[in-house]
């Protein structure tokens, strides 16, 4: 993996990620789309190749998906994550998404471990399985155990939280053939900034390839949180790349970006599209010329539109007009309407291909930003006019309502 920062734009930055199964670079900041062992939860395999490319090529999983079946054996025996999906030339990036709950140290080592739901059951997982996962699946980039927690928990909590973090991360480099040629060393610490930065400074000390940021979106406060993102980057070295789980919504990648984050892992489209939801918000260049002409529907908020609403039943018009997505080129408000209605899968594989191609878009628009040096003026105006969508929206439900 290369990665190199070209741009800065007051904290957010621009830059080039280079893996070595893609065939071109990929500019940050960028979103990885998540997966489910492996392709994303709808999009079939041959209709991966209607989405931007190459923004499109970098993949999240969950090395946990694959701890069962089939086994690490078996995939190591295939030849890996590429090799078992027939991506070879796309990105993978390994993080433990799933919630681990620490377990105290096993007969008074330094070894801990981390217990999480499987299939069968309640798993104990140790640094020394985790990396026999890791080597199995061969991920292009893969982030250490972390410890993460909610934003309540007490001070003494967070301190245990970065010290099992940080041991854990210290085992994983020292079981690691590679000794940390591709990891991204995790950052925890909850809602403290004390923790949050021994953190970082600690992960730094070590020799890994970049960081993965941790235990955001677990009930700390927007406002509380550029704090607390601060805190981190402000510890960690400029030239390499910061990715963060957790920040989904755009207002919080924009925080995230606005941090000098560089890689996005959320599952904010999954959850968009398996509610029925489909993005609309205009991509202009932030300066709200059209988002003013955002309609209100039935179901809707200004940003988004729910096709299970009845007013789409007889709309033959295309979930966003002038989108060159598939799912706008091919069909209607309407169809998808009807698929949802009638329980059919294909409404979701419709929807999710909507979904990525706009905020593969939603970035795109966001590294111009960054490019033409106006980045806060377009991080303002995209959040200024997004809150007065939500208060129309609010103000014509409180109408509706009162009648």
């Amino acid at each position: 993996m290369n990665f190199v920062v070209r741009v800065c734009n007051g904290g957010a930055r621009s830059g080039v990620l280079q893996l070595a199964s893609c065939p071109a670079p990929i500019e940050t900041p960028a979103l990885v789309l998540p997966t489910r062992k492996g392709l994303p939860m709808f999009i079939t395999r041959d209709l991966l190749q209607s989405l931007p490319f190459p923004d499109s090529h970098i993949f999240q999983v969950s090395p946990l998906h694959f701890l069962e079946c089939p086994s690490p054996k078996t995939i190591s025996s295939i030849g890996g994550l590429h090799q078992l999906l027939g991506l070879h030339d796309y990105g993978f990036a390994a993080v433990a998404r799933d919630s681990l709950v620490s377990l105290p140290d096993c007969q008074g080592t330094n070894r801990m471990g981390a217990s999480f739901d499987a299939p069968s059951g309640r798993r104990l997982l140790k640094p020394e399985e985790y990396m026999e996962l890791m080597c199995s699946l061969k991920p292009n980039i893969w982030a250490s155990m972390a410890d993460e927690v909610p934003a309540w928990v007490s001070e003494k909590r967070n301190v245990t939280s970065v010290d099992r973090t940080v041991r854990w991360l210290d085992d994983c480099i020292s079981l690691d053939p590679a000794n940390g040629a591709a990891i991204l060393g995790a950052i925890v610490g909850g809602s403290s900034l004390e923790q949050r930065r021994r953190c970082a400074c600690e992960v730094a000390k070590r020799n890994v390839t970049g960081f993965c940021i941790g235990g955001f979106g677990l009930g700390e406060d927007m406002e509380e949180r550029p704090a607390l993102l601060n805190a981190v980057t402000d510890a960690l070295p400029k030239e390499k790349v910061r990715y963060i789980c957790g920040l989904g919504l755009p207002e919080e990648v924009l925080q995230g970006v606005h941090a000098g984050i560089d890689l996005f892992d959320t599952t904010y489209i999954y959850h968009l599209t398996i509610g029925g939801f489909a993005l609309v918000f205009p991509l202009d260049d932030g300066d709200g010329s059209t988002r003013d002409s955002v309609p209100h529907h039935e179901g809707g908020d200004f940003t988004k539109i729910n096709l299970r609403a009845t007013i789409y039943r007889k709309d033959t018009s295309p979930l966003v007009e002038g989108c060159s997505c598939y799912a706008c080129q091919h069909h209607t408000r309407a169809y998808i309407n009807h698929l949802l209605n009638v329980h059919e899968m294909l409404a979701q594989i419709l929807l999710e291909i909507h979904n990525t191609h706009h905020y593969l878009a939603f970035f795109r628009l966001i590294r111009e930003a960054i490019k033409q040096g106006n980045f806060e003026q377009f991080r303002t105006n995209f959040i200024a006019h997004r809150r007065n969508h939500l208060v129309r929206f609010e103000t014509s439900m409180v109408e509706v309502l009162s009648g």
